[in-house]
C-alpha cells in the first residue's frame, strides 16, 4: 500500500505578516497532483490542519476545496487534529464526511477504532491519535500521571489491544501529534511542555508498522518506522535550512517500509544574514539572497540610521530585522535577550527567584509550585482556545 504522509499544514498562517494562502493553495495543488502521479492509496495528515482554533474564512474555504479534490480523486484520507486545531470544530460532520472517504479522527475516545483499508495483501488498520492534552484526557485514559508519555502510552495500549483482535498479518499505521525524543524542533512550533517534560520516547509506539508523526516542522526519520513529515512551508526563519517535503511510503505485504521524500513547492527561499549594515549592503556574496525573504541581524555597535529602508533597497523582501551588537563577554551592555536565549520560562523564573534572594534559588517544593503555575496557565489557554 502506498501512503502519502503529510502534516502541519497550518492553513491561515502568515509569515511575518505576509499572507501564505496562495502558497498553501499551491501546496495543496501539488499534493493532489502527487496523489494522482504516484498512484497513492491513502493520504495521511498528522495534525495542525489549521493554524488556530478559529481559522479565518479563507483558510476554511481552502480546506474545503482540498477535501473535495481528494474525495474526487477517490483516495482515502485520514486526518487527526493537532494542538493548533480545535478538535471539536475540525470534527464537525466527521460521520458524514467519512462517506466521501475523508476520515477525521479528533475524539481521543475513538483512538482505537481504526480506518480499515485493503490492498492485495489484506487489511491495513489506520489508527488516528489526535493531539492528547494530558490535563484534558487523563481521566479518559485513566493515566496515573498527567504527562504526554502517560496518555500516549495509554492510548497505544488501546491500539495494541484492538490490533490483537484483528486477523493475523493485519498491518498497522498510527498517526500521532507529539514531540518524540530525538526530534529536532524549530522556532515555529507551539510549546506543549507539561510538568517540564514534553518529549515522549519512540518506544511508546512499539507494535505499529509505521508511525506518521506531526508537530515538529522539519522532516525527520527517528527510526525506520517512526517519521515526521514536517510542515510543507517554512513558518519561521529557523527553518531556513529545511528541505520541505512529504513522505511517500510503501508499506509491504508483511509490514516492510520503503520511504522517499517528495519535495514541496517553495514560494520564496529564506535567508538569514548577519553583519554590520555596511558589510551586508556591500558583500557581493549575498547577491543570491536579493530575491529571498530575509532576516537580517545587525552587529553594529551603534544602531545605524534607517536600517530597514537601506536593507530593503538591496533586499526588497527583508521581513525581520534583529539588533545584536557585538560586545565583549563582560560588557554590562550585553543584550538582555542574549542572556535569556535558549532558556525556558521555568529557568527564567528560577533565575528571578535567585536574583531577588541574593543568589539563593528555589528549593524543590518551590520549583514544583512554579512548574505547576506555568502548566496551569498553558492548559487554561488551551481550554479557552478550543472551547466554542
Amino acid at each position: 500500500m502506498r501512503i502519502l504522509h503529510t502534516s502541519d499544514w497550518h492553513l491561515g498562517r502568515s509569515f511575518h505578516r505576509v499572507s501564505l494562502l496562495d502558497a498553501q493553495a499551491a501546496f495543496l495543488d501539488h499534493l493532489v497532483a502527487t496523489v494522482r502521479a504516484h498512484d497513492v492509496d491513502a493520504v495521511l495528515v498528522a495534525g495542525d490542519v489549521y493554524d488556530r482554533a478559529v481559522p479565518p474564512l479563507a483558510a476554511v474555504e481552502l480546506f474545503d476545496r482540498a477535501l473535495h479534490r481528494l474525495a474526487d480523486a477517490g483516495v482515502p484520507t485520514v486526518m487527526i487534529s493537532g494542538n493548533h486545531d480545535s478538535a471539536r470544530r475540525l470534527g464537525v460532520g466527521a460521520g458524514l464526511i467519512e462517506r466521501a472517504g475523508i476520515h477525521l479522527r479528533t475524539d481521543p475516545a475513538g483512538c482505537a477504532t481504526p480506518v480499515l483499508l485493503t490492498d492485495a495483501h489484506g487489511e491495513v488498520a489506520f489508527y488516528g491519535l489526535p493531539y492528547l492534552e494530558p490535563a484534558l484526557v487523563r481521566a479518559e485514559f485513566k493515566a496515573e500521571k498527567a504527562g504526554h508519555e502517560a496518555v500516549l502510552g495509554a492510548a497505544m495500549e488501546r491500539v495494541r489491544a484492538d490490533l490483537a483482535t484483528r486477523p493475523a498479518g493485519t498491518r498497522s499505521v498510527v498517526l500521532a501529534h507529539a514531540f518524540v525524543v530525538g526530534g529536532a524542533p524549530s522556532d515555529s512550533e507551539r510549546d506543549i511542555t507539561v510538568g517540564g517534560v514534553a518529549a515522549v520516547p519512540a518506544g511508546v509506539f512499539d507494535g505499529a508498522d509505521y508511525v506518521a508523526l506531526g508537530h515538529l516542522h522539519g522532516a525527520q526519520t527517528l527510526t525506520e518506522r517512526v517519521r515526521y513529515a514536517g510542515s510543507p512551508l517554512a513558518y519561521s526563519f529557523s527553518e531556513a535550512t529545511h528541505r520541505k517535503t512529504m513522505w511517500l511510503v510503501d508499506l509491504g505485504p508483511t509490514g516492510g517500509i520503503e520511504a522517499r521524500r517528495i519535495d514541496c513547492p517553495v514560494p520564496r527561499p529564506l535567508a538569514r544574514i548577519r553583519g554590520t549594515l555596511d558589510a551586508l549592503l556591500g558583500d557581493p556574496a549575498l547577491d543570491r539572497h536579493e530575491e529571498s525573504w530575509v532576516e537580517a541581524t545587525l552587529t553594529d555597535p551603534v544602531r545605524p540610521a534607517d536600517p530597514m529602508a537601506r536593507l530593503a533597497a538591496r533586499f526588497p523582501y527583508t521581513l525581520s530585522l534583529v539588533f545584536d551588537p557585538e560586545r565583549a563577554p563582560g560588557d554590562p551592555l550585553a543584550s538582555y535577550g542574549r542572556r535569556l536565549a535558549g532558556r525556558t520560562d521555568q529557568q527564567i523564573a528560577e533565575d528571578f527567584v535567585a536574583h531577588v534572594r541574593g543568589g539563593s534559588g528555589p528549593d524543590d517544593p518551590e520549583r514544583t509550585v512554579l512548574r505547576g503555575a506555568f502548566d496551569d496557565v498553558r492548559v487554561d489557554a488551551t481550554v479557552r482556545e478550543v472551547t466554542p
